[in-house]
């Protein structure tokens, strides 16, 4: 989740925003940036897409059985 967090903030200082507006910009409450922000891990990953589709990425699960073939 840090680089979660880590990556976010640089881009919206990147972009000049406040977490105000970026959060506004992007059709989240304020207080789900600042937990993405801060690198909390009980995030709702619809909440966190929102914030990521703002940067043209998204996070989507994963099946290890497939990485491994």
């Amino acid at each position: 989740m840090k680089r979660l967090a880590e990556f976010v903030k640089e881009r919206r200082k990147d972009v000049n925003l406040t977490q105000e507006e970026f959060a506004e910009r992007a059709g989240v409450a304020l207080t789900v940036l600042r937990k993405i922000e801060q690198g909390k891990t009980n995030l709702n990953m619809d909440k966190v897409n929102l914030v990521l589709r703002m940067f043209g990425h998204e996070l989507a699960p994963v099946n290890t059985k497939e990485i491994a073939e």
